[in-house]
């Protein structure tokens, strides 16, 4: 074969290799698949608005964050066990308790086989509820903690997030305040073992003002506000079994995602328990008045 024929070959296989490497399936290789759930819509206009929070979150990993692909299953949809195969974290924004999408049906078994594997878990707002069980021994290893009936509380307050951890979720993330249902007094795993406080706040006396009940009060609650013992709001964890964790407990009001740090914040993790690249200045993105109005469920006024 003459020196023409083997440069032709050469440059024939070069150029096949350049449109492999850079078709769209190549690329998709290379990124992190995050999976995100919404429950259906529930509470009041502008509360708990889960599918337009995940779209939302969606819209701007899609045009903002280009190591991972972002699939969305809206109104309590569940992925399929393909799809669950392949995802770097899952990531659950809806109503929980016994009503949990996890808990539905052999969910809560689909998630362990993903844990088990190493994959993400992500929860927001509600979603980090589970009754002690079934859901709390997983919640307690996946989230690394969890809001746990009779221990935790859900009232709204003015948290002021004044100093952030070093912490990838915390790239480029400033210090921020927000009137939402922030719960605290988490349950989380002994000694912390694995978990990062991520969003911390001393909470006001008056988020005790309501009587003790599964959700609202309890002796030990109450002894540590009036101690002002700083309560975590956000974490994450780095498990065992090599996956990563984020639990953030805001999200009740739908327009707190217009707070570009509190975005950020959760972008980022988003990210991070994907095991992506998170930037240095955390994942940047810019929301309008009319995307953030966007997919609101009809609730009327």
């Amino acid at each position: 074969m003459n020196m023409n024929k083997i440069a032709s070959l050469l440059l024939f296989g070069a150029a096949l290799w350049t449109t492999v490497a850079s078709s769209p399936q190549a690329r998709a290789a290379d990124k992190k698949l995050v999976l995100m759930i919404a429950g259906r819509p529930s509470h009041g206009p502008g509360e708990h608005e889960h599918n337009a929070g995940v779209l939302l979150l969606k819209r701007c990993l899609d045009f903002n964050a280009p190591q991972v692909d972002v699939k969305a299953y809206l109104n309590d949809a569940w992925p399929s066990a393909a799809d669950l195969a392949k995802a770097d974290t899952i990531l659950i924004y809806a109503d929980g308790g016994p009503g949990h999408p996890a808990l539905e049906g052999d969910h809560l078994q689909q998630l362990a086989a993903q844990m088990k594997r190493g994959c993400g878990f992500v929860c927001l707002h509600y979603a980090v509820e589970v009754p002690i069980t079934p859901g709390g021994p997983e919640f307690l290893q996946w989230l690394g903690g969890y809001f746990e009936p009779d221990w935790s509380v859900n009232p709204v307050w003015t948290a002021n997030y004044q100093t952030l951890p070093k912490h990838p979720i915390t790239n480029g993330v400033q210090p921020f305040s927000t009137t939402d249902e922030w719960y605290f007094h988490m349950r989380f795993k002994a000694g912390m073992q694995g978990v990062t406080p991520i969003l911390t706040d001393v909470p006001p006396a008056t988020t005790m003002s309501r009587a003790n009940g599964p959700h609202e009060g309890n002796a030990t609650v109450r002894a540590e506000v009036a101690a002002k013992t700083p309560q975590h709001t956000a974490w994450a964890v780095e498990r065992p079994d090599g996956g990563r964790g984020f639990g953030f407990t805001g999200g009740h009001f739908h327009k707190n995602w217009g707070i570009d740090d509190q975005r950020k914040l959760v972008l980022n993790a988003i990210l991070w328990t994907a095991k992506a690249e998170v930037p240095a200045k955390g994942v940047e993105s810019k929301v309008t008045p009319e995307e953030l109005a966007a997919n609101l469920a009809p609730k009327g006024k």
